[in-house]
């Protein structure tokens, strides 16, 4: 998602039992791929993630592809300020706060309840659902006057 809420990259669908963090790569790939084909230049942009994405793998993974990672830490019942300072070194809270973005996107998809509760035993069937979503959501972001 861009910071004006549009939908940039196509969205990864795998069975709820699945984490969110296993889909980490393929999203990462996807995003690529669409800035690739959009010719947006994203090198060196933010990308925020909560703190179930903290780990240094995918730091590292996103510091690769020329992307700043703005991932807000995970304390992990450490109560050594210093490594709490420690931890927190190099996390922006103001960058992090243009995450309410993101998260007010994910509410507009509740709109639709199709998404909400998932009646679609097909995955692909629930991905074309969610892109109609995403698209009706840019839809509306980009035709509304302000």
């Amino acid at each position: 998602m861009d910071n004006n809420g549009n939908f940039l990259a196509p969205v990864i669908v795998k069975p709820v039992n699945k984490h969110d963090t296993a889909l980490f790569l393929d999203s990462i790939y996807n995003l690529l791929t669409m800035a690739d084909e959009l010719l947006l230049p994203i090198e060196n942009a933010y990308i925020t993630f909560d703190s179930a994405f903290d780990s240094e793998s995918n730091r590292v993974t996103l510091r690769y592809h020329k992307l700043r990672p703005m991932i807000k830490p995970n304390p992990r019942n450490t109560k050594n300020p210093i490594k709490l300072e420690q931890m927190f070194e190099g996390f922006d809270e103001k960058i992090y706060k243009e995450r309410f973005t993101v998260e007010r996107c994910f509410a507009w998809q509740h709109v639709y309840r199709k998404l909400v509760i998932r009646y679609e035993r097909l995955q692909e069937t629930y991905l074309g659902f969610r892109h109609l979503a995403y698209s009706m959501i840019n839809f509306r972001s980009v035709f509304t006057p302000s």
